[in-house]
Formats: C-alpha cells, structure tokens, sequence
C-alpha cells in the first residue's frame, strides 16, 4: 500500500458487543465425543458466546452503540459504514443498511464486505482508503458474525470452533503522518475455494429440499489443510509487513491476530520475534467469531489500559478464499 496523501486513516474510537449466553467446553462433551481437555489443547477454546433470539445486525449495531456511547460521536456525522461479515441478516438488503437504520446515521451511506476471517481487515483497508483519499471524514468499519447461525453442531470437528460477536472502529483523518494505519499486505487465492466454505444459498446451490438435506447450507471446513495454509500464510505476511517497515520486534507492542487457533497464532508470534506477552487474545473467551474477533480485542485491551497513543500495532488474519493479510498502524488515541 502506497499512501500518498497528506493524510493517515486514524482509529479514534471502538466498541464491541458479545452476547450474554455461554457455551463452554463441557457443553460439547455432554453429547459429542470430545472433551475440555481435548478442545483447549487443540484450540485454545474454552468458551464461546451463543446469539439465541437475533441477527448479525443486532450485534453490529450493539458494537456501534459502545462506540457511540464511549466517544459522543452522533450518528449523524457518520459518512460511510462499512460491515465485514459472512453472516448477514439476509443476502440483501446490506446489513449495513440495517444497522445504519437501527443507529439513525441518516447522512451515512455503506455497504457490506465478505471476506471470512480476513473481513475486518479487508474493510479497514477498505474504509482507510475513503480516508486518505479525502473524501469522507467519519468511516465506520464492523466487523459482526453470528456463526452459530451458519454451523452444523452435529459437526465434531467444526461446531466447538465458532462464537458470535461483534466489534467497531472509528476511522478519522490525521495529518499526522506517525499515527494511523501505515502500511498493509493483503491476498486472496481461489485455489481454497473447495475446503472452505458454504456451499449451499447461493446461485450455485440455491435453496432446495437436496441442499438442505446435505447439509450445504452449514459451513464446511477441511480443518488440516486450512490450518497448514492458516500456520503458513499469517506468520509469513505478518513477518512480511514488519520487515518492509524495518521494524524490529522491539518496535511492535502488540500483534493483533485473527482468533481462529492459539497454536497458529502462537506459530505467527514466534515466526514474527515476539513473545506471546505482546498477543492479544480472546479466543479462550469468545472462539472464533470471523470479522468479529480482531476489533473486540482491540475494545478490550484498550479499554483495560493496555494500549497506549504511539504503540505499533500489526493486524493479521487467514480466512476462507483463501484470504490473508497484515496490517501496520500506529495507535492514535490516548
């Protein structure tokens, strides 16, 4: 990414939202073959929130009130909303037409963005170039999934992964060229299309008694050759944008990875210099929640004083696609 302008896209705000119900590990074990032990040693998972009465659309908006509710920003000065989510409330209209109804940004235009694991960061790249460009002052990037909408919990493998959540950030103009988001790599490789995906719903595979009984409309995972690809593609680009920047692993505070697996966010760490004690993690609390799991640790850590104006932050994430990629930015709120 080469930023021309005057300006760096900022975050100046966050929010988050999880819902109130847990699922934890024992939960699996009281009907599947597997058990805590089993599931924390593979994965890191101990517990994930379940949305039970709702849609992505209600997370989404509960993420942008904390953001409103924690920084007075109004509504209506919101230019631009941009979800990354593979669980919308419906194909169309946009969840984010939904949400800026539900908020009242009555300037705001927006759209979503489907990107898997990789969203959030594909919609913050996406959101900073509205920035830089000059053409809106206030974008709002979310990042929302109710995965358990879209997972077969019959499925040992896959249904002890996944949680639902949401988290926001605001985007704003600074010309202060030494905060804000400075660099990114991003990727998307098609060759992953068959092991991950859901096949089922869309103009391949539209709704049918067949799709339905073979289950196509829940999410399908090929959990070994995703992981390689996953271990591989984050630790490499994750390294990539530190060593393009001449960063070394002094220079970062904290690695902000997509929460899929603690071993292949441990494989990125080690394969970046640092230790886990710059990571943030959640995944312990929340599993995966695809586009929702990168911006609730940003809410989180920040709000409990761990990040700091001027830390050097690296979002990284793999998702389905496949899609991966990294991002530089410095810390701009005190």
């Amino acid at each position: 990414m080469i930023n021309n302008s005057k300006y760096n896209a900022v975050i100046t705000g966050v929010g988050m939202y999880v819902p109130d119900d847990v699922l934890d590990n024992d939960y699996f074990s009281s009907y599947l073959d597997t058990n805590d032990e089993w599931i924390v040693s593979r994965t890191g998972i101990k517990e994930r929130r379940i949305l039970k009465n709702g849609a992505t659309s209600d997370m989404a908006y509960g993420a942008l009130k904390d953001l409103i509710d924690t920084t007075g920003l109004d509504p209506n000065e919101i230019d631009v909303i941009i979800v990354a989510t593979v669980t919308p409330d419906m194909l169309f209209p946009a969840t984010a037409c939904i949400v800026q109804e539900k908020i009242g940004a009555a300037n705001a235009w927006g759209f979503d963005l489907s990107a898997a694991c990789s969203g959030f960061l594909f919609a913050v790249q996406t959101g900073a170039a509205f920035i830089t460009s000059g053409a809106f002052k206030k974008v709002v990037v979310i990042g929302a999934d109710k995965m358990t909408s879209i997972v077969d919990y019959s499925d040992r493998n896959n249904c002890i992964l996944f949680g639902d959540a949401a988290g926001a950030i605001l985007l704003e103009a600074t010309e202060d060229k030494t905060l804000g988001i400075k660099d990114s790599i991003l990727h998307i490789d098609g060759t992953g299309v068959d092991v991950l995906n859901m096949k089922g719903g869309g103009s391949l595979n539209p709704p049918t008694h067949e799709t339905i009984d073979k289950k196509m409309h829940y999410l399908y995972q090929e959990g070994k050759a995703v992981y390689k690809r996953a271990v591989l593609g984050m630790a490499e680009v994750s390294a990539e944008v530190v060593e393009k920047n001449n960063l070394k692993p002094e220079d970062i505070a904290w690695l902000v990875p997509h929460q899929a697996n603690l071993r292949i966010i441990d494989s990125t760490a080690k394969r970046m210099g640092i230790g886990m004690e710059k990571v943030m993690i959640n995944i312990h609390k929340y599993g995966n929640t695809t586009s929702g799991t990168i911006p609730t640790c940003l809410a989180e850590y920040y709000r409990d004083g761990k990040v700091k104006k001027g830390d050097n932050l690296v979002f990284s994430a793999f998702g389905a696609g496949y899609t991966w990629g990294a991002i530089y930015l410095t810390w701009g709120i005190d």
